[in-house]
């Protein structure tokens, strides 16, 4: 075996290869691949391994391995048995994304079952904004006079006006989060904060450690569930405790009786057997995101609470409407947005604003521009003087921490690493828009500057077998951090080349090398079909896959790069 890193290799998609390791063993053990596969991704120990392959029970991890200090907990929980004693209200504040619906949903659930006198609440996204504020508490506290505990999830960090109205209203504010905190923290009873998983993740923990608290009996294993969906939808890295989250709660989600998941599985078309970090990501959250997006998320809260399956029909059914409606707005803003980016040489951020956008989805518009012009993009929507902003990254660039940079623009603002929301008033849009170009400029280095494809062994097709794909599937949840295993095979020649799709935009191709024949499906790449004609010899970066169609199995690669 020779370990090696190349790099400096162009494809037809732009990206460079980076390759991480070379095997020349044209008869490979699959143990000496999988043990190569590991190694890629600095699991190396036989303890990291057996971690790897066995992740924890999330109701054995301990507070310190997350990062959640038990001080805080304990104020909590000690807070919370008072409420219990005097029938206090109290009110969980979440957020209108998937993670934060289901960290709300987590929180209070458990509460509302141990019978705590609790509701959810979330703010709307077009009236309120995001997160947690002093006119958000004055608001609750006519709703709830006796209103006496709110706990934020998945917001609050940078809370510091609603923790000080809080603090004048007599209501006592506990924060759980996992964005970024700024150089201090907001003045409340409890700072419930973790950046190691996401907000449903911290919500889990949070719950089962008031479970173990009050003693209850209350099974928490379906709720891991909820978190998985929240952590991948969050895009947060699938390695240690957030694999084991979602490791664990993806089987609790395909073999939940929750009428919510099983209606918006019917929805989307999802097979609720079949669910992984693919469903999840481009079917379920997208749906629960799109009430958010477009109208009140409470819609996608009551999906996830009820019982009654007639009643979770009727809510999946509205979401994946409301998604359909998201779609048809998202192409309408990216069109346009693509359209002005497309204007200028933009060199180091994208930074865009018009009235015409859409709030609800300017965050997806701002992503589709990072994929087309591996930039970070910063998209705004224009309304009575104030613009609103989402903004999304590349690897390597800090986004929240560049925009805090400009402390002094923001009337509100938080996130993290690659992916944030502000305001700024529109009087100040052009000079915001000159010092945040300086900053990226500044911090962009040529290095993340170029987009690039991490592939993990380079090997020939006498290496790949049946034994192999299967063992793969033990690497999942693949995500963020732990993506599906990339082979390069170089050399490979083309026997067959088909159109795929009403509109030929992908490509079915026969690949040989080392006398050995694949299938291959290309998605996307139909346009370059003339260029890969049969009997031309290429490179070919891709996944090696179980094909499973019509009750037949056969093994298939997906080509991710090609470079001729």
């Amino acid at each position: 075996m020779v370990f090696l890193n190349l790099s400096n290799y162009s494809s037809i998609n732009g990206r460079v290869w980076n390759t991480q390791r070379i095997l020349k063993e044209k008869n490979a053990k699959v143990e000496n691949i999988i043990e190569l596969l590991l190694m890629a991704r600095g699991i190396e120990n036989k303890n990291d391994i057996k971690l790897f392959f066995d992740p924890p029970d999330p109701h054995s991890i301990p507070l310190k391995d997350i990062g959640i200090k038990e001080t805080e907990i304990k104020k909590l929980t000690d807070r919370l048995k008072k409420a219990k004693k005097e029938n206090e209200q109290i009110v969980i504040f979440g957020d209108y994304d998937t993670d934060g619906v289901c960290a709300t949903t987590i929180v209070w659930e458990v509460l509302y079952k141990m019978g705590f006198k609790v509701m959810p609440y979330l703010p709307n996204r077009f009236e309120e904004g995001y997160g947690i504020k002093a006119d958000s508490i004055k608001k609750l506290k006519k709703i709830y006079p006796d209103l006496g505990l709110i706990i934020t999830v998945d917001n609050g960090i940078v809370a510091f006006e609603a923790a000080s109205e809080a603090q004048k209203l007599g209501i006592d504010l506990v924060i759980s989060d996992h964005h970024e905190p700024g150089s201090v923290k907001p003045q409340s009873l409890a700072v419930i904060h973790t950046t190691k998983t996401s907000g449903a993740g911290v919500s889990w923990f949070l719950a089962r450690e008031t479970v173990k608290f009050f003693k209850s009996d209350l099974d928490l294993k379906d709720l891991l569930g909820l978190c998985a969906l929240g952590t991948v939808a969050d895009q947060l890295p699938l390695l240690g405790i957030n694999r084991a989250l979602v490791k664990h709660g993806i089987t609790a989600l395909r073999t939940t009786d929750r009428p919510g998941i099983i209606e918006l599985c019917n929805v989307a078309q999802v097979v609720q057997e079949n669910i992984g970090t693919y469903e999840i990501n481009y079917a379920l959250a997208p749906r629960i995101n799109a009430m958010g997006r477009l109208d009140h998320a409470m819609d996608s809260l009551r999906l996830l609470c009820t019982k009654n399956h007639t009643q979770a029909k009727n809510y999946a059914n509205k979401v994946g409407k409301t998604n359909s409606e998201r779609q048809k707005i998202v192409e309408e803003v990216v069109f346009h947005a693509d359209q002005s980016a497309s204007q200028k040489n933009w060199e180091n951020i994208i930074v865009l604003s018009h009235e015409s956008y859409h709030e609800g989805v300017i965050g997806l518009a701002a992503a589709k521009l990072v994929e087309k012009y591996h930039l970070p993009a910063i998209v705004m929507t224009e309304n009575e003087g104030i613009c609103k902003a989402s903004a999304r990254s590349i690897p390597g660039f800090n986004i929240i921490k560049a925009i805090r940079q400009l402390e002094g623009y923001l009337i509100t603002g938080g996130g993290h690493e690659m992916a944030a929301g502000f305001s700024i008033n529109k009087e100040n849009l052009d000079s915001f828009i000159n010092e945040i170009d300086k900053i990226a400029a500044s911090l962009l280095t040529d290095e993340i500057r170029t987009r690039k494809l991490q592939i993990d062994l380079e090997l020939d097709f006498n290496a790949l077998s049946w034994d192999l794909a299967e063992k793969l599937i033990a690497f999942e949840p693949c995500g963020v951090g732990n993506f599906n295993p990339v082979f390069r095979t170089n050399n490979v020649e083309i026997k067959e080349n088909k159109l795929l799709g009403k509109d030929g935009k992908h490509l079915r191709l026969i690949l040989k090398e080392s006398e050995r024949e694949y299938e291959a499906v290309a998605f996307g790449l139909g346009n370059q079909a003339k260029a890969l004609n049969v009997g031309r010899k290429i490179d070919i970066a891709y996944n090696l896959d179980i094909n499973r169609w019509n009750g037949r199995e056969s093994l298939q690669l997906k080509i991710k790069d090609i470079m001729i």
